[in-house]
């Protein structure tokens, strides 16, 4: 399988869209926080993705896709994932996917440092970040000092800003993002959506080049 490159607003960025297999049981998860497969494939596939960012610059493959998989502590239980792993050198920095504000910055055992922005009906989240969380006068800030990062909530952003950068916070057996999306308050498989997007980039929606 090639790679491909997508060229956006941000600048070129190489990445395979097409080693995406999602792996969903909607069984495991709740009805109300998950939409379900079919839905998801609906609702991308009549959206134009224009202006958005793939959000990895150094992208070296998926680790872990939306739905069951091993758990990462081991043993032969099993997990659903709500979201999409792809791997990047630790300290590579992260974009923005769509144009938004940022929602929410915090810090948790599984996420990590972590930072949520809205855009609209979406919510795009982003685990595992370097640098940390801090409050000041009752605000809260996502800073990484040593990537020259600083965001407030409420802040608004666009797509393809660097927002931050690859890390290993919180449970993660390597460095790596986490990259979660909801619409209307419902988990929606990334796969899907980054798919939607490789397709309408090859129509000629958007520029592609193939490497």
């Amino acid at each position: 399988m090639k790679a491909h490159s997508i060229l956006i607003s941000c600048g070129l960025i190489s990445i395979n869209l097409l080693s995406i297999f999602p792996l969903i049981n909607p069984n495991h998860v709740a009805a109300n926080t998950m939409l379900p497969p079919a839905q998801s494939k609906s609702l991308v596939s009549g959206v134009k993705w224009q202006g958005t960012s793939f959000p990895i610059e150094v992208f070296q493959g998926y680790t872990s896709l939306f739905g069951y998989r091993d758990s990462v502590e081991g043993g032969s239980k099993k997990e659903f994932h709500l979201g999409l792993d792809i791997r990047s050198p630790r300290g590579s920095y992260i974009r923005s996917w769509k144009n938004g504000k940022v929602l929410r910055v915090f810090q948790d055992p599984a996420c990590g440092i972590s930072l949520q922005i809205e855009s609209n009906d979406w919510i795009h989240q982003y685990c595992h970040l370097e640098g940390g969380v801090e409050e000041r006068n009752g605000e809260r800030f996502l800073v990484d000092r040593v990537g020259g990062l600083e965001f407030q909530e409420g802040q608004s952003v666009e797509a393809g800003t660097r927002i931050g950068r690859v890390g290993m916070s919180g449970r993660t057996t390597g460095p790596h993002l986490h990259w979660g999306l909801m619409y209307q308050g419902q988990w929606v498989d990334p796969g899907v959506v980054l798919r939607e997007m490789y397709i309408q980039q090859s129509n000629g929606v958007l520029p592609l080049q193939r490497l």
